[in-house]
């Protein structure tokens, strides 16, 4: 291979330390970003709300979304974030941390299996790649489960390549992908399982490896992925025996065979979104694929043979898997950028290899998406700046005390209760039997279906509009009420308006409560000094 002396790939050639930093710099733009922004709602108020209250109820078996069960995912991201903030107090950078490591965790799978599948150059400008894409600098901040799968997921495949490596099987990285994939399972459920399975059976059946893949240690490696992911399934279907049926039933089969979930997209939607994930790097994968149907010679000759079908049939089988069903969201697709990575750095390397000034068309790209990368991220909060209730948040925080009641009317603001740390879950206000017969696939939905294991808890938390006339005329009684889209009742004129704010108005009960003297409001208060006030 031609050597590229100003590309900062060739630090995998006699420079690893310069790699090192290289990587080192995307990981620090990585966690500078992540403590840039607010939480960004649905998604990040949900996940990081579910894990802030297992510290607050001391209940780390059951995840919780407004204190009723919440059974979408199984619990691994919510303990990894949980574990985060008892450490580093509840913020959102503290919410973000576990999805960092699981990006670095990531990032450093592919540098290492690229690098024992086919040479350090190509494993360096692989992991470049993608440390310098948006996929990997906005999901590895983002606070939801899908970033962590698409880690395990690769992670498993990645030890099993490694295991079926050469004539004789490896039990230690089997061991490895067997453990992976039970934290897989126990992030986000069946596809932690099923998806790398799918991608190891194809790429087994197509470079024949049957007979090495039949002395993998499987009894050894599914009794350890049972001992890991077993007993959480075990306890909490003990607890609430319809768990396993939502969960798997509900939530995994019916979500993907079924048409009535949200974000609908055409069949070729994941496509087009690997193009903006790994922009501008994809290009160069589309350039490989057009280069090997021509069969034109390779760009590396080693031991690269075995690991472009693998990356071939993995990006393809998952893509393939997400885009039958007709919901479809961007992250379900994170899994496939390790491997899509590694076809455009094979694409690059067969198109500007030996090239004058390659190394600084290379850099000049990574800088370029990283940098679209942050603008997109720091523009974020502006574009949802109507949705979110972080300024009410602020204000109730500081008036509220750790055991008044809120109220929420015409929505449901999901970052509010993790910023102002509130100590109970909020009473929600619909027209709860209409709303039955009538919602979708929405946030009410995923409140009343969570109600529905705990009935008697569901009744004082989800109550109707009649509610509020006796509410206002009771003390320590807040309102959080939706300025746009949502219709609600009018609020009654007895609720005194607190403040305004860019999505939500704040109101408070009548008679006023005389507050102590030395009342600090929740722990989710700071005073003029940013100080953080706690009762």
């Amino acid at each position: 291979m031609t050597k590229l002396s100003s590309d900062s790939v060739h630090a995998a050639e006699g420079r690893p330390r310069r790699l090192g930093w290289v990587l080192a710099a995307f990981v620090l733009l990585l966690a500078v970003l992540a403590a840039l922004r607010p939480l960004s709602v649905p998604d990040e108020g949900r996940y990081a709300e579910v894990s802030r209250w297992m510290l607050v109820s001391g209940d780390w078996l059951i995840p919780r979304l407004n204190g009723l069960p919440f059974f979408h995912k199984p619990p691994l991201t919510h303990w990894l974030q949980a574990a985060s903030m008892a450490v580093f107090g509840v913020s959102p950078w503290a919410a973000r941390l576990p999805q960092i490591a699981l990006a670095v965790l990531m990032l450093a799978g592919l540098h290492a299996a690229a690098r024992r599948l086919a040479d350090d150059a190509l494993a360096a400008r692989a992991a470049i790649i993608l440390a310098a894409s948006g996929g990997w600098l906005i999901g590895g901040q983002y606070v939801n489960h899908d970033l962590g799968v698409a880690t395990w997921i690769a992670t498993t495949i990645w030890c099993f390549a490694l295991a079926l490596q050469g004539e004789r099987p490896r039990a230690g990285w089997a061991y490895a992908g067997f453990a992976a994939s039970a934290l897989g399972l126990l992030t986000k459920g069946l596809i932690g399982v099923a998806l790398p399975g799918l991608v190891l059976l194809l790429w087994v059946g197509w470079t024949r490896r049957w007979r090495a893949a039949w002395r993998l240690p499987w009894l050894g490696g599914v009794l350890l992925s049972g001992l890991i992911a077993v007993p959480w399934f075990v306890l909490a279907g003990q607890r609430y025996p319809d768990m396993w049926g939502y969960l798997f039933g509900v939530q995994q089969f019916t979500r993907y065979t079924g048409s009535g979930f949200n974000n609908p997209q055409p069949v070729w939607f994941y496509p087009v979104a690997l193009l903006l994930l790994l922009f501008p790097w994809a290009f160069w994968a589309c350039y490989e694929a057009l280069a090997q149907a021509r069969k034109a010679r390779p760009a590396i000759v080693s031991r690269v043979s075995g690991l472009v079908p693998l990356c071939w049939i993995w990006l393809g089988a998952i893509v393939l898997f997400f885009s039958i069903p007709r919901s479809k969201l961007i992250g379900y697709i994170l899994p496939v950028l390790p491997p899509l990575a590694v076809l455009a750095a094979l694409g690059w390397q067969r198109a500007m290899g030996g090239r004058r000034h390659a190394g600084r068309w290379f850099a000049g790209m990574a800088a370029l998406a990283a940098l679209l990368t942050a603008v997109l991220s720091v523009a974020l909060p502006g574009i949802q700046r109507e949705r979110l209730s972080g300024d009410v948040a602020r204000v109730l925080a500081c008036r509220a005390s750790p055991g008044d009641t809120v109220l929420v009317l015409g929505g449901y603001p999901f970052e509010l209760p993790f910023v102002a740390q509130t100590h109970q879950p909020l009473v929600v206000v619909q027209d709860w039997p209409l709303v039955r017969i009538e919602a979708g696939d929405s946030w009410r939905r995923e409140l009343f279906e969570a109600g529905d294991f705990e009935p008697a808890l569901a009744e004082r938390l989800l109550r109707t509009p009649e509610l509020l006339e006796t509410a206002a005329r009771q003390p320590g009684q807040w309102l959080v009420e939706r300025v746009h889209d949502e219709p609600s009742p009018p609020v009654p004129p007895t609720w005194q308006p607190v403040t305004e704010g860019r999505g939500w108005r704040l109101y408070r009960s009548a008679p006023e409560r005389p507050e102590p003297a030395q009342h600090k409001g929740l722990p989710g208060c700071h005073d003029q000094r940013g100080d953080q006030r706690r009762p």
